[in-house]
C-alpha cells in the first residue's frame, strides 16, 4: 500500500468517527466496559496463577531416614535419590535441626527433648522439577533402602493441584467469553454505522474499488475504537492495583504468597489491554464490513 493511500484511509477513518459521534460513543463504551472486566479478571487470574505457582513450588517431599541407618548408608541413600531424574534439589536436615524447627513452630514444649535422646529422624528434603511429579518421586523414594517414610501431604497436595487447575481453566474460559462478547457488541455497533453507508460502499464497488480499499478505513476505525476504549480500563486497573498491592504487601507475611510486583506488571497489563482492544475493534470491523462487499 502506498503512503498516500494509507494517509487517505487514516483521514477517512477519523472523519467517520467524528461524523458518527453517537455510534462512536456506543462502540467505545462497549469496548470500555468489556476491557474493564477483562482487565480485572486478568489481574485476579494472573495473581492467582502466581499464588498457585508459589504454593506448588513450596511442595516438598520429606524423606525420613531409618534410625538404624549409618552415615555411610545415609550417604548412599542420598546418591540413590539424586539419581532420580525428576528431582530439582535435595537438602539434608539433621534430627537436631528438625527439633529446633519443631520448637520454633510448635512451641517450647518440645524443648524438653533438648539435652536428651532426640526421638526424631534425619530428613532429606526433596523438591521436584515439576510439582505435579511429586507423587511419582515419592513412590520411587519409598522403595529405597533405609527410608522410613516419604511424606508430602499427599491428600492435601492432590486436592490443591486439582483446585488450582480448575481455577485456571475457569479463568481462561471467563476471559475468552468476555473477549468474544466484546467482539459481538462492537461488531453490531459498527455494523449499524456501515449499514448507513452501504450505498457509498456499493458505488465504490461499481466504479472499481477493491475490497481492501473499501475495507481499510473501517478496519482503522475499529482499531481507533479499540484503543479509545482501552484508555479508561488501563487507568482504572492501574489505580486500583496500586492501592490493592499496597494493601496486600503490608498485611501478608513475606514467607507466604505475595502479589505480583506493581511494576512491570501494570505496564504488561496495560499493553495487553491495548492489544485486546485493537484486536476486538479490528476484528469487529472486519467481520461487519464483509457482508456489504458482496455487490
Amino acid at each position: 500500500m502506498k503512503a498516500r493511500t494509507f494517509r487517505r484511509h487514516l483521514k477517512v477513518s477519523f472523519k467517520s468517527l467524528k461524523r458518527n459521534t453517537w455510534m462512536t460513543f456506543a462502540s467505545v463504551s462497549a469496548v470500555t466496559v468489556t476491557l474493564l472486566l477483562v482487565g480485572v479478571f486478568l489481574v485476579i487470574m494472573m495473581n492467582m496463577n502466581k499464588f498457585a505457582s508459589d504454593l506448588e513450588n513450596d511442595v516438598e517431599i520429606r524423606t525420613h531416614v531409618e534410625l538404624t541407618a549409618t552415615e555411610e548408608e545415609e550417604a548412599e541413600l542420598r546418591k540413590q535419590i539424586e539419581k532420580i531424574d525428576l528431582i530439582d534439589s535435595i537438602e539434608y536436615s539433621s534430627k537436631d535441626k528438625e527439633l529446633d524447627h519443631l520448637i520454633d513452630t510448635m512451641g517450647d514444649s518440645w524443648s524438653l527433648f533438648e539435652g536428651q535422646e532426640n526421638p526424631l529422624r534425619n530428613v532429606f528434603i526433596v523438591k521436584a522439577k515439576s510439582p505435579t511429579d511429586t507423587a511419582v518421586i515419592a513412590k520411587q523414594i519409598r522403595k529405597l533402602d533405609n527410608v522410613y517414610a516419604a511424606e508430602y501431604g499427599e491428600a492435601k497436595v492432590e486436592r490443591l493441584f486439582n483446585v488450582l487447575k480448575t481455577s485456571r481453566n475457569v479463568g481462561i474460559f471467563l476471559i475468552a467469553g468476555l473477549v468474544f462478547t466484546a467482539m459481538f457488541l462492537i461488531s453490531n455497533t459498527i455494523k449499524i454505522t456501515i449499514f448507513a453507508r452501504r450505498r457509498e460502499i456499493e458505488i465504490m464497488k461499481l466504479v472499481g474499488a477493491t475490497n481492501w480499499f473499501i475495507r481499510w478505513p473501517f478496519l482503522l476505525e475499529g482499531i481507533w475504537l479499540g484503543i479509545l476504549g482501552s484508555l479508561i480500563p488501563i487507568a482504572a486497573v492501574a489505580t486500583g492495583y496500586y492501592y490493592a498491592y499496597d494493601f496486600l504487601v503490608t498485611r501478608i507475611p513475606q514467607q507466604l504468597v505475595q502479589p505480583l510486583e506493581f511494576s512491570p506488571f501494570v505496564y504488561q497489563i496495560s499493553l495487553l489491554l491495548v492489544l485486546v482492544g485493537v484486536i476486538i475493534g479490528g476484528w469487529g470491523s472486519f467481520m461487519s464490513v464483509r457482508r456489504f462487499l458482496k455487490v
